[in-house]
């Protein structure tokens, strides 16, 4: 078993590494233009927000709708650590992760008591708190925003923390402390019983995905080289986004918050075509998939090798009988 799961392991490193070398190849060649990269790079930074937090919401079962106030605190903390202390990128990126889990944390122990609507609520209010406060702190730009940020994102560097975010979140859900966090997801009191502190795996699981929301962030902010405390970059709209990623891949799939976050940073980029009609065809086709998928694409199941490999099996043999 030890041996499959090594094999397993391999193929699928090696398949990630010839997907960056076939970017790479592109981009060197001329056929992927800057912008292609661009959109890839956002692809890889989203994978890292929506699996963060389909890890609080999807595989603890809580309701968090403030996920872009971790996202400000990792862009402008890393961003102002370079700019102001010539921290090198690695470190200020370390430092703003560690600083959104802590801020997570402080901000869970006391929410997380919440449930439902009212932890929703909770955390939509202290979102709107984080930006409000850079809104008014005149070091980080205030409401003229942050510019200046040096350009040390790039696809390779997001790329590798994209899979870094994906594995330590899968190892996490498949540990004792993951099966712990699907428990008080699936009954909370039952759990109790059982001797699991709700409160202290619904934190862990809060923390985290706050800590790789701010590596994310300060991803973001060293790329775009420009942060602005409005709504849509750290704020509300930042935070719907993101949670319709999460909804659309599935509560509790960790493949489908990859696929959501590559399809819906991708299809706003192909609708620019149809301008006119990019803001109706957009809700429209989610509108649709609510309803005849309300589940999102792959709600608590996941896409491996091994189920590929058994289905094309199946196919085959189904066909020679």
């Amino acid at each position: 078993m030890k041996n499959v799961n090594w094999q397993r392991n391999m193929t699928k490193a090696l398949m990630l590494f010839l997907f960056y070398i076939l970017v790479t190849v592109l981009e060197k060649t001329g056929v992927l233009l800057s912008y292609h990269v661009q959109i890839l790079t956002l692809c890889c930074i989203n994978i890292m927000l929506v699996v963060s937090l389909n890890l609080i919401n999807g595989f603890t079962g809580q309701f968090s709708i403030g996920h872009a106030g971790f996202l400000a605190i990792g862009a402008y903390s890393s961003a102002y650590l370079t700019i102001n202390f010539q921290i090198p990128f690695l470190a200020a990126t370390a430092a703003a992760g560690v600083l959104a889990g802590i801020v997570g944390l402080l901000v869970g122990l006391p929410a997380l008591r919440l449930r439902g609507d009212y932890l929703a609520i909770a955390t939509l209010g202290f979102g709107e708190i984080i930006r409000v406060i850079i809104l008014n702190t005149p070091a980080v730009g205030g409401a003229r925003g942050l510019a200046g940020i040096p350009n040390y994102t790039s696809f390779s560097t997001a790329y590798i923390m994209a899979i870094m975010t994906v594995v330590v979140i899968t190892n996490f859900v498949n540990s004792d402390h993951g099966r712990a966090c699907l428990a008080v997801r699936e009954d909370e009191i039952a759990a109790e019983s059982l001797g699991i502190h709700s409160t202290y795996f619904k934190a862990l699981a809060f923390a985290l995905g706050a800590l790789f929301a701010g590596l994310a962030g300060a991803l973001f902010s060293h790329y775009l080289q420009y942060m602005a405390p409005t709504s849509s970059q750290i704020g509300f709209l930042k935070s719907i986004d993101i949670l319709i990623m999460v909804v659309l891949g599935g509560l509790g799939s960790i493949t489908g918050s990859i696929i959501a976050a590559v399809t819906l940073t991708i299809l706003p980029e192909l609708l620019r075509g149809f301008a006119e009609f990019r803001m109706i065809i957009y809700p429209i086709l989610l509108i649709i998939m609510m309803i005849y998928r309300p589940e999102g694409l792959l709600a608590g199941h996941e896409i491996s090798l091994s189920t590929i490999t058994e289905r094309f099996k199946g196919a085959n043999n189904y066909g020679s009988q």
